[in-house]
């Protein structure tokens, strides 16, 4: 009786030990009960002639296969493939802290271990960073060589231009750019900002939601700028022809990346004070400042970027951002699978153009917001090379 009683105790610890990503996945990533608007034929047949990119999704943290329509989270290749999602920009998380919010927090504990862990993650991820990023990039490089082609990572122009040229004949084809939330990923190390180039990332999150050895967050303890090292990272990723993303900044390391760095910015996801203020969100003077610099914005979806869920909020906050900046600056950032509550999964992403026509943008300028603007951004931005 008792080798039954352990037997079974045995079955429970091993299920529970497979099944719990799942279900965390399953509690953190969810999509609103709130039914969506009836997209107008207008919309559709606009929709389907766009080139449409997203800034930013955390797919790959969860342990979900890229290539399989899930039940659950918001991004997979299916899905994108269903939402006319031309180019999605994949960001790896490598450290969160427990008790995560957006006003202050410290860096001295790690969710991320936890998660490596009830995902097997190799042995070399437990306590190295870097190695936790370069891990999961190579999740979407393993995908890509498994998509019969559906799939394309992409690190230079040259590659980008071949995408696009392959994608006007077939529209179901996906490109995915490689990004990364926090250089807390680099370790301390000035050489990692090419081992992570190496692995194919080409956007560069400076802060996620605590301070770092690069720069202060918004969500931090100090609320300053950009550290000493931090300059030598940027000078670096600058020679490399990086881009970097000033998504979850503290208002100082803003101004002071502004400066300093001569190369391509982004705000990959975030939402705008003029309709949701709080500090996870542009000012209008940020968002001015981001926008002379070239910058592209990612309005995102989820509660703390528009306050309340739903389409209606979201496309007030695209309205906000063109009225302060122009179309020329705005883009999609969804901030999908970043354990957020969303209105919709990426599959839906038409209603959004129809919200912009139905709020009165032109199809130009809908085409420019819906993706024309990561598109022209990235073709002058990511790097010269080869195939």
């Amino acid at each position: 009786m008792r080798r039954a009683s352990l037997v079974v105790v045995l079955l429970v610890v091993v299920a529970a030990y497979f099944l719990a990503p799942i279900v965390v996945d399953g509690r953190m990533n969810t999509v609103s009960a709130t039914p969506l608007p009836t997209v107008s034929p207008e919309a559709m047949a606009l929709h389907k002639s766009l080139f449409v990119a997203d800034l930013h999704a955390d797919q790959l943290l969860w342990g979900r296969d890229p290539l399989v329509h899930a039940n659950r989270g918001h991004v997979d290749i299916p899905r994108l493939q269903a939402g006319n999602v031309a180019l999605q920009v994949f960001s790896v998380v490598t450290k969160t802290p427990r008790g995560m919010n957006y006003d202050h927090n410290t860096g001295e504990t790690d969710n991320i271990l936890l998660l490596a862990l009830l995902q097997r993650w190799p042995i070399a991820t437990w306590r190295n960073l870097r190695a936790r990023a370069v891990y999961q990039a190579q999740q979407l490089y393993d995908a890509a060589a498994r998509s019969n082609g559906s799939l394309t990572v992409i690190t230079t122009q040259k590659q980008f231009a071949d995408f696009v040229a392959r994608r006007a004949t077939t529209p179901s084809l996906v490109g995915g750019v490689l990004a990364i939330e926090g250089l807390h990923a680099l370790d301390g190390k000035l050489e990692s900002v090419d081992t992570l180039f190496a692995a194919g990332f080409r956007m560069l999150g400076l802060t996620h939601f605590f301070d770092n050895e690069v720069a202060a967050s918004a969500h931090g303890v100090t609320h300053a700028g950009i550290t000493p090292f931090g300059r030598a990272v940027l000078q670096r990723m600058n020679a490399l022809g990086m881009i970097a993303d000033l998504a979850h900044a503290s208002p100082q390391t803003v101004d002071e990346a502004l400066a300093l760095f001569p190369g391509p910015i982004v705000v990959s996801h975030t939402g705008v004070v003029g309709t949701c203020p709080g500090p996870r969100n542009l000012t209008d003077v940020q968002l001015q400042k981001i926008a002379a610099h070239g910058g592209v914005i990612g309005i995102g979806y989820w509660d703390a970027a528009t306050c309340t869920i739903g389409v209606d909020a979201v496309i007030r906050a695209i309205m906000y951002a063109v009225k302060i900046v122009g179309a020329d600056h705005v883009a999609l950032g969804s901030d999908f699978d970043g354990g957020t509550h969303e209105p919709f999964d990426t599959s839906h992403l038409d209603v959004i153009t129809d919200g912009l026509l139905k709020a009165g943008m032109s199809a130009d300028d809908v085409r420019k917001i819906m993706g024309g603007n990561v598109g022209a951004f990235l073709a002058a931005s990511l790097p010269h090379g080869g195939t």
